[in-house]
C-alpha cells in the first residue's frame, strides 16, 4: 500500500474513532504494509487480519482491540506498543521486538513467537497463551543456570523442567533437556 493511501486510511480511522460522520474504521485486511512506519499510529480496533507487517515500525502504536489474526509481523518493531485485548491468533511474530509492549488480555493462541523479545514486564500478564507458547517459555526457564541461586529457585527450575521438553514437539531443532544433561555428564 502506498504512503498516501495508508495516510488516508489512518485519517479515516481517526475520524471513525472520534465519531466523525461517514468516516470508516481502518480495513487493512491482507494489506501490504511491509516496512511501513506506523510509529505511534492509532490503530485501535482496526482490522489488520492477514496484513503483511514484516519489518514494520509499530513502536508505541495503539493497537488495543485490533484484529491481527494471521498477520505477518516478522521482525516488526512493537516496542512499547499497546496490544491490550488485541487478537493475534495465528500471527507470525518471529523475531518481533515486543520489549515493553502491553499484551494484557491479548490473544496469542496459535501465534509464533520464536526468536521474539518477550516482555517480562507486567504488560505480558494475562495474555492468552496456548500450550506451544507455555512450552516455549518453560523451555527457556528450564535452561537457566541457577547453580548459584537459592534453593527455592533451583527447585522451581527443576519443577519446570518436567514440562520443558514439550516444546520439542513444536520445534525439531531444539535439544531435549534430558539429552543435554546426559551429554554434560558424559563430557565431565
Amino acid at each position: 500500500m502506498d504512503r498516501d493511501k495508508l495516510h488516508a486510511v489512518l485519517e479515516g480511522h481517526r475520524g471513525w474513532l472520534t465519531g466523525t460522520p461517514r468516516a470508516q474504521r481502518a480495513d487493512l485486511q491482507r494489506a501490504d504494509l511491509q516496512q511501513a512506519d506506523l510509529q505511534r499510529a492509532d490503530l485501535r480496533v482496526a482490522d489488520l487480519q492477514g496484513a503483511d507487517l514484516r519489518v514494520a515500525n509499530l513502536r508505541e502504536a495503539d493497537l488495543r482491540g485490533a484484529d491481527l489474526r494471521g498477520a505477518n509481523l516478522r521482525v516488526a518493531n512493537l516496542q512499547e506498543a499497546d496490544l491490550r485485548g488485541a487478537d493475534l491468533q495465528r500471527a507470525d511474530l518471529r523475531g518481533a521486538d515486543l520489549r515493553e509492549a502491553n499484551l494484557r488480555e491479548a490473544n496469542l493462541q496459535g501465534a509464533n513467537l520464536d526468536f521474539s523479545a518477550w516482555p517480562l514486564s507486567c504488560g505480558s500478564l494475562q495474555a492468552k497463551a496456548d500450550e506451544r507458547l507455555v512450552a516455549q517459555l518453560l523451555f527457556h526457564v528450564a535452561r537457566l543456570d541457577v547453580s548459584g541461586a537459592s534453593e527455592w529457585a533451583q527447585g522451581a527450575v527443576k519443577a519446570v523442567a518436567l514440562y520443558a521438553d514439550k516444546f520439542c514437539e513444536y520445534r525439531a531443532d531444539v535439544e531435549l533437556l534430558e539429552l543435554k544433561e546426559e551429554a554434560d555428564a558424559d563430557s565431565e
